[in-house]
């Protein structure tokens, strides 16, 4: 419980630049306070040196206490929280953090459909930003999606294998996925669109947000052609001769092509991936894996590899987009707790031992019960492959030392899941559904609640109970 004049107060860093922090306020105002205004009250907003800044105060429905609210908006947003009288429930406060931060999200999610994104790697191709398509979009479903996609391929082909082979599907499907698994480094670089190597350890971004109402003619007006040769000739007149990229270039290429440039609207960005993952590396005390980038704006991270030595990780560059620094280097932690267990190769070795079972032995049940016993098979697979996940979040944590800050990344990621789980149904089916992750709720305040992590000696068996545990409280028991 928190008492009258107790301060909490956290931040969050925002990819909108400053001509956006005004709207970013009044978002929160439209969107939060405004439609149940009778929760709020001394809503007010004011300019401190230069910021701005949105105050309120939530209401208690019994009049019990009150909490004052401050955001200012900036990079990062800075909240305080102050109970104002009475004794605030914990619940409230954590409800009340997540609240704003899901606001945050929202808005930035609105400012993305407007704004132009070039990203670099120097001396690689010029490749446009993307949604995933074609052919890469059907590996990215299966290596970055919830392996539902893998599961019914492999169905479909089981059954166009016995076709040809008959009695010997079984064998070789299996002999199949373990090629899979061995050469699974192979197979997901053809994802990768830039290899991350000590020479060329660097990913350079630019985002340009363009006004609303600018957006629509700029659509029409700039082929995807058109936005790759305005890309070439920044990096022609910075990175590849050696210089950063800088307002001043972006405005004159900009303005060759009658694109007005604000600087206000404008952000750059180099994150030193290499140095990320060489860093998560000695953390974990591995050898450092082949580094690909996936240059599509969804934010993603993915590790596979028959073993850590052949090892490789991919990242999306909207992943890099999205979090900071010490955010993206949690999430490498948590893709190399991955290696480190070859996850990949044993939970595929638990998926080919429970399939020989099902046709070798369990046939006859099959036969009983039908797709029951699938649905509850795979439930049960799905359940147990969450314990991986699990894990991973705890051992980036122990090994990277930040637990709140790949909290803080999960929150960035997944804000859309965090409101679906309110519902408890929705939750409960986060728990039983085919995705090999836990709710992401339970795996933010999992990681929130860790007190001392240098006390966890087997973090397999502590994820495995812990799992069973977030399950038995979304049955209620």
């Amino acid at each position: 419980m928190a008492t009258s004049g107790e301060l909490f107060s956290f931040s969050i860093t925002t990819e909108v630049t400053s001509a956006y922090f005004n709207d970013l306020l009044m978002f929160i105002y439209q969107k939060y306070i405004a439609p149940h205004y009778e929760h709020f009250s001394n809503v007010r907003q004011w300019t401190v040196d230069g910021g701005e800044v949105l105050a309120f105060t939530l209401l208690d429905n019994a009049g019990k206490w009150a909490v004052d609210v401050e955001v200012e908006a900036g990079n990062p947003v800075r909240v305080r929280m102050t109970p104002s009288f009475g004794t605030v429930p914990r619940a409230v406060l954590y409800r009340l953090k997540e609240d704003i931060i899901i606001l945050i999200q929202l808005f930035e999610e609105t400012v993305r459909r407007n704004t132009l994104y070039f990203a670099w790697v120097k001396q690689e191709d010029m490749v446009p930003e993307r949604a995933t398509q074609g052919k890469k979009k059907v590996l990215t479903r299966i290596f970055f999606g919830n392996m539902l996609v893998l599961f019914l391929i492999f169905i479909a082909l089981s059954y166009m294998v016995f076709l040809v082979f008959q009695m010997y599907t079984p064998i070789i499907l299996v002999i199949s996925q373990l090629l899979i698994v061995l050469f699974s480094d192979k197979i997901m670089a053809r994802l990768g669109d830039w290899r991350i190597t000590p020479e060329t350890p660097e990913v350079h971004i630019l985002q340009y947000h363009i006004p609303k109402e600018e957006f629509h003619n700029f659509q029409r007006s700039y082929s995807r052609e058109t936005l790759l040769k305005i890309k070439r000739e920044i990096y022609e007149k910075t990175i590849g001769v050696g210089f950063p990229i800088t307002y001043e270039v972006v405005k004159e290429v900009f303005s060759a092509y009658g694109i007005n440039c604000r600087p206000q609207n404008l952000s750059v960005k180099t994150v030193n991936l290499y140095s990320l993952v060489k860093e998560a590396a000695e953390r974990f005390n591995m050898p450092i894996p082949k580094i690909m980038v996936s240059n599509v704006i969804i934010p993603n991270a993915a590790a596979t590899g028959p073993s850590p030595r052949r090892g490789l990780m991919i990242i999306t560059s909207g992943l890099l987009i999205q979090l900071d620094e010490d955010e993206v280097l949690s999430v490498i932690g948590h893709e190399f707790s991955h290696l480190k267990g070859r996850d990949p190769l044993v939970l595929s070795t638990m998926f080919m031992t429970i399939y020989l079972l099902r046709v070798y032995v369990f046939w006859p049940v099959i036969l009983y019960f039908g797709f029951l016993y699938l649905l509850a098979e795979m439930s049960m697979l799905y359940f147990i492959a969450k314990f991986f996940e699990a894990r991973a979040d705890l051992e980036s944590a122990i090994k990277i030392g930040t637990p709140e800050v790949l909290a803080g990344a999960l929150r960035k990621i997944g804000f859309r899941k965090i409101q679906l789980e309110r519902v408890p149904s929705n939750r409960l089916g986060g728990w039983l559904g085919m995705d090999p992750h836990p709710p992401i709720s339970f795996r933010i305040a999992r990681l929130e609640s860790l007190k001392d992590i240098s006390g966890i000696r087997h973090p397999f068996i502590r994820s495995a109970i812990d799992s069973v545990k977030g399950l038995l409280a979304s049955l209620g028991v």
